[in-house]
């Protein structure tokens, strides 16, 4: 018989054969222990799913806070007295550099409520005087309106240190969006 190059020898195979059989000798298998089988597991269910619905279903029902013009994806402008027109304007023309942004798409309003308070003192610690907030237009929120754009409003509005506000220029977020001046320390 012929070998050609590539080809198996089935010399070879016997050697393979003869070579694992020395290995092996005096190897002796394992004892087989008999295990008992674990006992099959629960299925996994949602442990704050009730709660979860509830949570919805009561922020749903909720009016606090709703700006019925806010509904119509109306802009948000707010400033406080002793804001000059001109700042204002300079603000809303989004002249002023962004330093901190925030985007609370996806969140709850309770959630969007405790983000943006720790956003806001973590950006006065660090004397930060321009951030964005970016909240959404509420295009999916039905019959209650923009629910985080109004949050955010709220929340604002009760916050000292925030001189002024307004809705974001198209490019940075349009109404779903807004820019807020800071107080300096």
């Amino acid at each position: 018989m012929t070998i050609l190059p590539g080809d198996e020898n089935p010399d070879d195979d016997a050697d393979d054969t003869r070579l694992f059989q020395d290995a092996v000798r005096g190897v002796r298998p394992l004892r087989q222990r008999s295990v008992a089988p674990r006992p099959p597991r629960a299925p996994p269910h949602a442990r704050f799913t009730h709660a979860d619905r509830a949570a919805v279903l009561k922020e749903s029902l909720e009016t606090e806070g709703a700006d019925p013009q806010l509904a119509g994806g109306e802009e948000l402008v707010f400033h406080r007295p002793q804001v000059q027109p001109a700042v204002l304007r300079k603000l809303r023309r989004g002249e002023y550099r962004v330093q901190r942004e925030i985007d609370l798409h996806g969140l709850t309003a309770a959630e969007a409520k405790a983000a943006l308070r720790q956003f806001l003192v973590g950006a006065l610690e660090q004397q930060v005087r321009c951030v964005r907030i970016i909240h959404g237009k509420g295009l999916r929120s039905g019959h209650r309106g923009p629910v985080l754009k109004t949050t955010v409003n709220a929340v604002l509005r009760r916050t000292g240190a925030v001189l002024a506000y307004v809705s974001a220029r198209p490019v940075d977020g349009g109404t779903g969006a807004v820019y807020v001046l800071l107080a300096p320390r």
